[in-house]
């Protein structure tokens, strides 16, 4: 079989959507290991992005130029009251489009067009080229921002203009898949689509990374490491596991003796974070680190890792991190609204806690703490949903998907 990808995002660390792209052409090749597998990769920037480590037959990269001109930008206050139609927006899709377009897409057996970020433009700048009725849709997050869990943003005209648009793209598309359960079926409805979207999860595969520079890795003090490394953004509070821990410590001096929480943040939280615990040792707020850096400390020096879903009342999206921290298969707690992508994956409950339940929380992670000072055991908390069969099932019934 012959695939054709097109990506807009395959950097090596700092974006989820990079990590996941890299890990679904690493598993598409162990999936397909005699396919041709050929890149189209659209990006605003030359970035160092090693591209010598994906497992792919030929990578074409574009750097696309998204500087909106003068006279478009002027023309559009006019052409928007008049028309309700952006013409900055038309114009950066026109510049994705001129490179899908020169596309020979009809040597392919199967085309994914994923996207990435919150703008969209690989899957929205097919919008009436001939390669769309051949190819497969892969949304990385819902569209437009407003509609995101977790954003405090409200519909604008601009949306629904945006949404008119995705609407029709979705329409002209071969078949269409999200990144998670949720978010498929939520963006089926939002879509008004007569066609089933698929879900095909994120993925990690090593292979496609460099993890040699741990320059930056901070060896554990305790017996017991609990790790967050991530973003304080959409919702995610850490506050209630923080002060649940706090007490514990505080219960126990085994626990204040034997155990640490360190915290690898990226947002507007940090400082916020390190004066409210400022007076507790065990909690250890720190900058973020590079992918490299962040993999060897979560891989060799915790012991029981977070989540934090968005909230607080509903995730629709598979966090990017899952199927990394899948495959360390350490114990996990996810702290979630009651209504999430990650309930339905994790079977086992005491891998996960309501944001709203302070009490759960401290008694389901005191009881992992537990266990991790009598054992080291290896534990699946998501069974195989991430191995390489299901993503190969997930992936075939897609290809196959027969709607016309």
């Amino acid at each position: 079989m012959r695939f054709l990808v097109i990506v807009q995002d395959l950097r090596i660390s700092g974006t989820s959507a990079g990590i996941g792209r890299r890990s679904l052409l690493g598993k598409l090749r162990k999936v397909y290991p005699n396919s041709i597998i050929e890149v189209c990769y659209l990006s605003r920037f030359n970035t160092e992005d090693r591209l010598d480590l994906l497992p792919v037959n030929k990578i074409t990269q574009h750097i696309v130029k998204t500087k909106v001109p003068f006279y478009t930008t002027f023309l559009n206050r006019i052409f928007w009251r008049l028309f309700h139609v952006s013409l900055n927006e038309r114009y950066i899709l026109k510049q994705y489009a001129k490179f899908i377009g020169a596309i020979d897409f009809k040597k392919y057996d199967h085309i994914l067009i994923t996207s990435s970020g919150i703008e969209h433009e690989t899957i929205l700048a097919t919008h009436g080229l001939p390669i769309l009725k051949n190819s497969v849709l892969i949304f990385h997050d819902p569209y437009p921002l407003s509609w995101y869990v977790g954003s405090n943003k409200t519909p604008s005209n601009l949306d629904f203009f945006r949404l008119k648009y995705v609407m029709e793209v979705v329409r002209q598309s071969k078949a269409c898949a999200s990144t998670a359960n949720c978010m498929s079926h939520d963006l089926q409805q939002l879509y008004a689509s007569k066609k089933k979207f698929y879900t095909l999860p994120h993925q990690f595969e090593a292979s496609v990374f460099d993890f040699s520079d741990i320059s930056n890795v901070m060896a554990k003090s305790k017996k017991v490491g609990v790790s967050y490394h991530g973003a304080i953004m959409f919702g995610r509070e850490i506050d209630s596991l923080l002060d649940a821990y706090q007490d514990l410590i505080n219960d126990s001096s085994v626990y204040k003796e034997s155990t640490e929480f360190v915290l690898r943040l990226r947002g507007q939280d940090n400082v916020r974070l390190r004066n409210k615990y400022s007076n507790c040792e065990n909690i250890k707020i720190l900058d973020t680190l590079n992918f490299s850096n962040s993999c060897y400390e979560q891989t060799h020096e915790a012991d029981i890792l977070i989540i934090l879903e968005n909230g607080p009342f509903y995730s629709n999206v598979l966090v990017g991190k899952a199927p990394f921290l899948a495959s360390l298969k350490k114990p996990i707690l996810c702290i979630s609204p009651e209504r999430s992508e990650m309930r339905t994956l994790l079977k086992d409950k005491k891998y996960i806690a309501s944001y709203d339940d302070f009490e759960e929380i401290k008694l389901k992670l005191k009881n992992l703490i537990d266990d991790r000072l009598n054992s080291n055991e290896q534990v699946f908390p998501f069974g195989d949903y991430f191995g390489d069969e299901s993503f190969k099932l997930m992936l075939n019934e897609i290809l196959e998907d027969k709607y016309d």
